[in-house]
């Protein structure tokens, strides 16, 4: 078996009853909490707010990765890096900030994860001076900015490149979007450390968490 890392993508719980989904999920042996905090420029879209990733770091032991869509995350990454604990993880896209290596600096000065987010759009190598900086790398299989999209065959491209130099390099690659039970199958072996579970495999499917969580690594 594969030692993978799979993470609930929060922004598709059901926020009706989000105590109960994150413990449900932590029970369940989901192994971190992706949080997409969106800020309606960025990406068309508005999703998950500092309030809602508070209170998910204080409901759980696990890890949070907190994807940050948003322009210009120096101005706000504090906000972000005060409210969680070493072993969690930030998130952001290169092309969102002027000096992208200046925000990185602070994710590391606060003892957090850095990691970069790649768009579809994204080249590896406009990106690959931060690649040095990063210790995770999350490609975009599908635009951001909203759940239940079709994935883009071309990204498998960025993942063939990523995987050449994910060791020279020093990171890790995590998929998000469309993530379907084919691609865990496939690129898992080849190198693929995480998965970010969405709608496609793990919400809205009327089944326990942990009875998803088991099938998925049984793939493996």
């Amino acid at each position: 078996m594969y030692k993978i890392e799979l993470m609930a993508s929060m922004m598709c719980a059901d926020y009706g009853n989000l105590e109960r989904e994150v413990k449900e999920l932590d029970n369940g042996g989901i192994d971190s909490f992706h949080i997409d905090i969106m800020d309606g420029r960025y990406v068309p879209n508005f999703a998950m707010s500092l309030n809602d990733l508070k209170y998910i770091r204080s409901a759980t032991d696990k890890p949070l990765d907190v994807h940050l869509m948003i322009e210009h995350p120096n101005n706000s990454v504090g906000l972000f890096t005060s409210s969680l604990r070493k072993g969690d993880t930030i998130y952001i896209h290169p092309e969102a900030e002027y000096h992208p290596s200046t925000t990185l600096q602070k994710i590391i000065d606060a003892g957090l994860i850095p990691g970069v987010a790649l768009n579809p759009g994204t080249s590896v190598e406009s990106a690959r001076m931060l690649l040095r900086i990063v210790k995770k790398v999350l490609v975009m299989s599908v635009n951001p900015g909203n759940a239940g999209q079709m994935f883009l065959p071309y990204i498998r491209e960025k993942y063939t490149e990523l995987l050449k130099l994910k060791d020279e390099m020093g990171f890790e690659i995590y998929w998000d979007g469309a993530c379907g039970s084919d691609k865990i199958k496939e690129y898992a072996p080849l190198g693929v450390k995480g998965f970010v579970l969405g709608t496609t495999l793990l919400f809205g499917k009327k089944k326990p968490y942990g009875e998803t969580l088991k099938m998925i690594r049984d793939l493996l």
